[in-house]
């Protein structure tokens, strides 16, 4: 549940800062901006283009209203359309004295970042899988070598990135479609289980409609095309010929779930899974092990789980738990068990739990839900959040009171289990990590073998660290750490409170020594000593606690004067992602506060701050925010007439929210 895309490269395209300084003018930018707006002066002589109104009136809830937008609903009505050309010439007319300042800043936000942007290699199989973005090229290369042949090209950790041996097989080149097609977006990247087909979407026309492509490994050669458009997901059965993808509807919207052997010309047969309700969509994963293919058919906050046996295909789909609103159900498999990870405790009641996370089993045999046997239950003020299974380990997420943490438990313990027990009793290994304000990603993980857990742990102030963590040794090493250029500041390289250059760090062979842990102190490389980062309590309208989190340069920010931006989310019960992100330095190094504001709806201490901001208590949501934004303020960190917002997906409607109720806050908007 937990492992990511195959191999992921963070490389900003479009940095983000870039976005925000868009809104501003000039050297002085943010309060500039505000300024002219203050006098009603424009830069331009340009008139904002101002929508129609139509009359239409809508009802729910027992309320009437007037929606005299609801006209662009239609995307495809020609006055829309136009009314979207003339918004986005505007904005050019209105942004044209600010060019030279977007490419400077631009280059800034590029120069940070090293000339060669690389993974370090992770095993898998046989085999040694990375990825690099060349020097001088935009995107990157996929590539693995044989681990065995590895001596004489990888001995240590840094030369996976300097020269290309005979050895080395690119999989797939993103500069090379590119080259061919004038644009690259490639979906998602599945190898086969005997590691001799690559299956991977691309889209080389920007229509966000990816075709599904198979290459041959042994040959370098892409198999004829499938014809097979608007595939979102694709997994391989274990005879490593046969695979099953999601198709798309005009939405966008996967519902489909299709399977075909390599050889074979039937396209778009019948397929094995429809869903027909448009409130879900529709994906395909398999287990760990690959033993089993899950059919996972989910809503906002329901799913349904279907199974099939990746090793005996003529099974066919079995339904694992029947869909109940509010229930959601993830799926694993270990040794003829399955293990779910669902906030349907009470097995046989027909209300979910309180939104408390449980894993639970069942043998294999038995596929209905209400045999389910529960195994692991939230300790007091620990909860899960997300799983990841080993053969000899389960990897727990945790939240505690709004921290992240990260544990390993011996599967041992939890096969022998035979009563449910909470996460202390297990005996857990919490992995080490630098604060509690870390943010924790997987990485691939993809070997069910393995014994080494790879994480990247970032902060707002320390750059992306690469740990492997040993549960069986229960001891960890950093690997590799995401390199910021042209900052003056002498970055250490630290390992169980061992400090290492990264010189040194870098010349670690690749079956590397596992440092030994002690009790002290662990220490983490970050900026601390340049960027302040603290979180902070914010009172709302009615006493709840709201955990902000705020950033800013010791050097450049001045109280009561410097701009500032905060963001907001709250929904779905996820937490702000805080993770490092270096385009941000172009802000704070200028004297702008950066801020988080982890408001109900979203991730918090507890399951009820995500239901305490939800549906009838969305206001909750809103208040909160406006009450960070005046804590910004009211305390110094941000001058009152400096405030911008930042709303990405449902974090729109929280800013759009907060400015309607009070439009004097905040003087700008990014909604994306």
């Amino acid at each position: 549940m937990a492992s990511s895309a195959f191999i992921s490269i963070k490389k900003t395209k479009v940095p983000f800062s870039l976005t925000l300084f868009s809104i501003a003018k000039k050297s002085s930018l943010f309060s500039t901006l505000c300024k002219k707006h203050h006098h009603h002066q424009t830069s331009t002589t340009t008139t904002p283009p101002v929508a129609k109104k139509v009359p239409f009136t809508v009802s729910a809830h027992g309320v009437t209203w007037n929606d005299p937008y609801r006209w662009m609903n239609k995307t495809n009505d020609p006055d829309f359309i136009n009314y979207l050309q003339q918004e986005n010439s505007y904005a050019q007319s209105f942004m044209k004295d600010t060019e030279e300042m977007q490419k400077g800043l631009f280059s800034e936000m590029i120069s940070r970042m090293p000339s060669k942007i690389s993974t370090p290699p992770e095993l898998w199989g046989p085999w040694l899988y990375y990825q690099y973005i060349p020097e001088g090229k935009e995107f990157p290369l996929l590539c693995r070598k044989l681990a065995a042949e590895s001596k004489g090209w990888m001995k240590t950790v840094s030369n996976y990135v300097i020269g290309v041996s005979k050895k080395e097989q690119v999989l797939l080149d993103w500069n090379e479609i590119a080259e061919r097609y004038g644009y690259v977006h490639v979906g998602t990247c599945r190898v086969s289980p005997d590691h001799n087909y690559l299956a991977y979407t691309v889209d080389v026309t920007g229509s966000e409609q990816f075709v599904l492509q198979i290459k041959d490994l042994r040959n370098d050669c892409v198999l004829p095309t499938l014809g097979v458009e608007g595939v979102v997901s694709v997994e391989w059965a274990q005879d490593s010929c046969t695979f099953f993808y999601t198709l798309s509807d005009q939405n966008q919207r996967p519902y489909r779930v299709h399977c075909i052997k390599l050889g074979s010309d039937s396209v778009h047969d019948v397929p094995l899974f429809v869903e027909n309700d448009s409130s879900f969509c529709v994906d395909i994963a398999s287990t760990k092990d690959g033993k089993f293919i899950t059919v996972n058919s989910n809503s906002r906050t329901s799913s349904e789980v279907y199974v099939i046996n990746a090793t005996n295909l003529q099974t066919g789909i079995q339904r694992f738990c029947k869909r109940v609103s509010g229930v959601q159900y993830f799926l694993e498999h270990h040794h003829g068990f399955f293990y779910v990870l669902t906030n349907y405790r009470n097995v046989g009641e027909e209300s979910p739990s309180s939104g408390e996370y449980y894993l639970a089993r069942c043998p294999v045999e038995n596929l209905q839900s209400t045999s389910l046997q529960n195994v692991i239950v939230p300790s007091g003020d620990i909860f899960i959040q997300d799983m990841d299974m080993f053969n000899e380990h389960l990897v727990l997420f945790l939240n505690k009171e709004g921290s992240s943490l990260i544990c390993s438990v011996d599967m041992q313990t939890i096969i022998n289990c035979e009563d449910q027990m909470m996460i202390d009793e297990l005996n857990p290994w919490f992995f080490p990590l630098p604060s509690d304000m870390c943010a924790i990603a997987p990485g691939s993980n993809h070997d069910f073998t393995r014994y080494i857990y790879r994480a990247v742990v970032s902060s707002p102030v320390m750059p992306d660290v690469i740990v492997d963590y040993d549960m069986s040794r229960r001891t960890f090493a950093v690997i590799h750490q995401e390199e910021v250029i042209n900052l003056s500041h002498d970055t250490k390289y630290w390992s169980n409170n061992e400090e290492r250059s990264r010189n040194e760090l870098l010349s670690i062979p690749l079956k590397k020594e596992i440092y030994t842990q002690n009790n002290e102190v662990q220490r983490w490389s970050d900026f601390a000593e340049i960027y302040f980062c603290e979180e902070k309590e914010v009172i709302s309208h009615d006493g709840a606690r709201v955990p902000i989190t705020i950033l800013f340069s010791r050097k450049a920010h001045k109280k009561g004067q410097s701009p500032g931006l905060l963001h907001g989310y709250g929904a779905y019960g996820e937490v702000l992602d805080k993770s490092w992100c270096g385009d941000r330095l172009s802000l704070l190094d200028r004297g702008w506060v950066i801020a988080f504001a982890d408001v109900r709806g979203g991730g918090g201490p507890d399951p009820s701050w995500h239901k305490s901001g939800s549906g009838m208590s969305k206001l909750n949501s809103v208040n909160d925010f406006i009450s960070c934004g005046n804590y910004l303020v009211s305390e110094g960190y941000v001058h009152k007439h400096r405030l911008g917002a930042v709303g990405v997906s449902a974090g729109s409607l929280l800013v759009a929210a907060a400015i309607n109720m009070h439009p004097e806050l905040f003087q700008a908007a990014i909604l994306k």
